[in-house]
């Protein structure tokens, strides 16, 4: 049973939730699954990139980043989905032992005009270093289910 709701979403509130290392091993076994360009599988061939060193795949820290969310608070939550992605930006590279923080910011939310069952909330997620660079950043929209739906909100 869910206990957060749209209503306890915030505007402007920052959270963080759980952290995750990348492993070497786990950046090339994902990486020969899903993503395998040369950065990704080899200490050379991640030195001459433009990386500086073999690195996590993108779409490797996508999964992690998913993986925090859910832990976090998204299970927690009277989730509905979500319409999309509408940004994201890999900006720093992640390296085998970086240790990534989720942080989360409610940047906006409003209930449904033809759904009023249900809010949307517009997150920010990123991915942050221990010294506090941003490896990653997402903005994502969630459909959330309303604790009353028949409450008039402001």
């Amino acid at each position: 049973m869910p206990d957060i709701f749209f209503e306890d979403f915030i505007i402007g509130e920052v959270k963080t939730f759980g952290s995750h290392q990348f492993g070497e091993e786990e950046i090339v076994a994902f990486a020969r699954e899903f993503d395998p360009q040369p950065m990704h599988l080899d200490k050379e061939a991640g030195k001459a990139s433009l990386l500086g060193g073999m690195a996590a795949s993108g779409w490797h820290t996508c999964a992690v980043l998913m993986r925090l969310i859910c832990d976090g608070f998204l299970l927690r939550t009277a989730g509905m989905g979500s319409p999309g992605i509408t940004e994201n930006k890999w900006l720093a590279p992640v390296f085998p032992g970086d240790v990534l923080t989720l942080r989360r910011t409610v940047l906006e939310s409003r209930t449904s005009k033809s759904k009023p069952d249900m809010g949307l909330v517009t997150f920010r997620f990123e991915l942050v270093k221990p010294d506090k660079t941003v490896a990653m950043s997402q903005v994502c929209v969630i459909m959330i289910g309303r604790r009353n739906p028949g409450a008039r909100l402001a």
